[in-house]
């Protein structure tokens, strides 16, 4: 592992704590021992498999309240409700931004679709949303996404499955593409129209520099990685042609051995190198899943082409982070 007292990677800044990955299995010895070391409400048996992290597979349509009081940057450093209310009596309180979403499921294809896991809304996405949320509207200094370049960035998000993040994180871009199997679009499709006041698929991007309240330049497009890693490099350029990306999101979809190389060849094919940052968030669950994910995302393109580092106490709970920063191949 190296340190790196400050580290600015595109559109993401890490703390000081965070570290290079030089080697999948030390990383994951770090990681798995931080887990068993947690509270017991976290802990789980590392040899064993977790289970999926679903928030609630039982409903058709679940409310998901985002609280987020912005605080002046002086009120103390605090986030949350119990930040705004101890601002709120200092006086600090500049505004509230809270909002809810109402996200729709597809139960039935859960059970009925074969390997279906993206018809319901996972935990992780929830978190990731309300950190980034909190970190933004409370103007940290040392938050993960730098805000200012935030503005005029493109998020790609892979395996997105309900659309929770491109509703919660568009009003901070510029532009948010949306990516699923195709037969997930229909429902993200349905979640950005409940969401999104006017939002419509065959609209065309909002010019930069319109002011509007609330951010809805979102595109939801097919993405299979598997399609894509059997493409022949023509024909990748031509199906999978995107605006340059700025942040890449990987949210919690590392559980399938089977779908790791596809998964690591289309991270590597999508990012431009010394521009787009991954940002790679897991809930811990099967270690050899997680071993193997990092090995191949080390040795993609071969030659020591990717950073990886861990991002540290991203979120509370058994997940773990990776920002992925894709160098410039340097001539022999």
């Amino acid at each position: 592992m190296e340190d790196d007292p400050g580290i600015h990677r595109g559109v993401c800044q890490l703390a000081p704590a965070s570290y290079r990955v030089l080697d999948a299995d030390e990383e994951v010895f770090i990681l798995y021992t931080t887990l068993a070391a947690k509270s017991n409400e976290f802990a789980t048996n590392t040899t064993g498999f977790r289970g999926l992290g679903f928030l609630d597979s039982q409903k058709d349509i679940l409310t998901i309240p985002f609280e987020l009081n912005k605080i002046a940057p002086k009120a103390d450093g605090l986030l949350g409700r119990k930040a705004g209310k101890k601002a709120q009596r200092k006086g600090k309180l500049v505004e509230d931004k809270s909002f809810e979403v109402q996200l729709v499921q597809d139960k039935t294809a859960l059970r009925s679709r074969k390997g279906d896991t993206g018809s319901v809304l996972w935990r992780a996405s929830v978190e990731l949303a309300q950190f980034l949320l909190e970190q933004h509207f409370s103007a940290k200094q040392d938050a993960l996404l730098n805000s200012a370049m935030l503005e005029d960035a493109h998020i790609l998000e892979l395996g997105a499955g309900t659309g929770l993040l491109a509703i919660a994180l568009t009003r901070l871009v510029r532009h948010y593409t949306v990516t699923d199997m195709e037969e997930l679009l229909p429902l993200i499709r349905k979640n950005l129209r409940l969401n999104l006041a006017g939002w419509d698929a065959s609209s065309s991007p909002r010019p930069h520099g319109t002011q509007t309240e609330i951010r809805h330049d979102v595109k939801a497009e097919a993405l299979d990685w598997l399609t894509l890693q059997k493409c022949s490099p023509n024909t990748r350029r031509s199906a999978y042609s995107f605006e340059p990306i700025d942040l890449l999101l990987v949210v919690d979809c590392i559980y399938h051995p089977f779908l790791l190389p596809a998964l690591v060849e289309t991270i590597d094919y999508l990012s431009t190198p010394e521009r787009t940052a991954v940002l790679v968030v897991v809930e811990l669950r099967a270690e050899d899943v997680i071993r193997e994910f990092l090995e191949l995302w080390l040795e993609a393109s071969g030659r020591g082409t990717w950073e990886v580092w861990h991002v540290n106490e991203i979120m509370d709970g058994p997940y773990a982070a990776w920002i992925g920063w894709k160098k410039q191949l340097q001539p022999d």
